[in-house]
C-alpha cells in the first residue's frame, strides 16, 4: 500500500518520480503482477525511468504546443476520460457490492433455479506409480512394487523413488480428480473399476508402460453440492450485481443522446475509402450497442 504522502524516487531539476506514480503506472498490468513486479527494486527503478523520460517529453511537447493539436487534444481527453471513468466505476462498484449474506442468499436462489448447472460427471481421484517401458524387466519391476505395496509398502515413498511419471512423482503419484475421457482407456478403465479407497488395482499396462493404480477417493455423478460451488457462484453474482449495476447507470447518462446517423455514415464511408481492404475483410460483421460496450465489472 502506499504511504499517504508518496515518496520520491526519482527527481530531477524540475520535477520527480514518486510512488504514486508508479502505483498508477502499474494499474496496466495483470492484478496478480503488480506486487511482484513492484517487489523488485531494480524493476521499479526502470519502471521510474522510463516515466521519467516520458514526462520529460511531454513537457517539451507541451512547450512546443503539441497538445493543441488537435489530434493529441482528442486523444489526451479520452485518455483523461478513461481514468476518471475507471475511478468513478470503482467507486460504484464498491457502493452496489451486496453484503456477504445477501450475495449468498442470491447465490442459493441461482443454484435451486437451475440445478442443471451443477452437474457434475463421475469422477475418481487415484494416484500412481509409472515403470516405463513394457518389456519383461519392467513389467518384473512393476510386479515387485505391487508386492511391496500389498505387503504393506508406502505407496507415495514407493512413487517418489520408482514412478517414472515425474509430474506427480513428488506427490506421491496423486493424479487428483479427473472425468472419463482425461486418461488413456487402460488407465480409465482400471481407476474407475476400483471400488473403495485404498484398493489396488493389478499391473495395468498402456503404451506409457505398466502402471499400479490406488484409488483414494470417488464421487458418483450428481449434481454438486452448494458447498463446493458456493465461492465461485457468490463471485459470479456479485460481478453480475456490479455490471446490472453499470449498465443502469450508462442507459441513464445516454438519456437524452441524439445520434448523428449522417454524420457516421460519412465517417464510415471516409474509412473505408482510405483503407477498403480493412473494410471487405468484415462483412456483415453486427453491430454492437452503446450497452454492450460498458466495461465489465468482473
Amino acid at each position: 500500500a502506499m504511504a499517504t504522502e508518496p515518496s520520491a524516487l526519482i527527481e530531477g531539476p524540475k520535477f520527480s518520480i514518486t510512488s504514486a506514480d508508479i502505483q498508477a503506472d502499474s494499474l496496466r498490468m495483470p492484478p496478480e503482477m503488480r506486487s511482484i513486479v513492484l517487489a523488485r527494486p531494480q524493476t521499479v527503478t526502470q519502471v521510474a525511468s522510463n516515466l521519467y523520460a516520458r514526462r520529460a517529453m511531454a513537457l517539451q511537447a507541451e512547450t512546443e504546443a503539441l497538445d493543441k493539436d488537435p489530434a493529441v487534444a482528442a486523444a489526451l481527453q479520452i485518455a483523461r476520460d478513461k481514468v476518471l471513468s475507471d475511478a468513478f466505476m470503482e467507486k460504484m462498484d464498491k457502493a452496489n457490492e451486496p453484503k456477504a449474506e445477501a450475495a449468498e442468499a442470491m447465490a442459493r436462489a441461482a443454484y435451486k433455479a437451475k440445478p442443471e448447472r451443477f452437474k457434475s460427471e463421475e469422477q475418481v481421484r487415484a494416484r500412481h506409480i509409472l515403470v516405463a517401458g513394457t518389456d519383461a524387466e519392467a513389467k518384473a519391476k512393476a510386479e515387485k512394487i505391487l508386492a511391496d505395496l500389498k505387503a504393506g509398502g508406502d505407496f507415495a515413498k514407493l512413487a517418489k523413488e520408482n514412478s517414472a511419471d515425474k509430474s506427480n512423482a513428488d506427490k506421491g503419484g496423486d493424479l487428483g480428480f479427473f472425468t472419463r475421457g482425461k486418461m488413456v482407456p487402460e488407465f480409465e478403465t482400471a481407476a474407475f473399476g476400483l471400488d473403495k479407497a485404498g484398493d489396488l488395482s493389478g499391473l495395468v499396462e498402456t503404451k506409457f508402460g505398466f502402471h499400479i493404480i490406488q484409488l483414494q477417493e470417488k464421487k458418483s455423478a450428481g449434481v454438486l453440492p452448494f458447498d463446493e460451488v458456493k465461492a465461485d457462484l457468490v463471485k459470479e453474482i456479485v460481478a453480475s450485481v456490479k455490471q446490472d449495476a453499470r449498465v443502469a447507470y450508462a442507459q441513464k447518462m445516454q438519456q437524452g443522446v441524439t445520434t448523428n446517423a449522417e454524420a457516421i455514415a460519412e465517417f464510415a464511408a471516409k474509412q473505408s475509402a482510405a483503407n477498403p481492404a480493412a473494410s471487405a475483410a468484415q462483412p456483415g460483421q453486427p453491430q454492437r450497442t452503446p450497452m454492450q460496450n460498458v466495461p465489465s465489472a468482473k
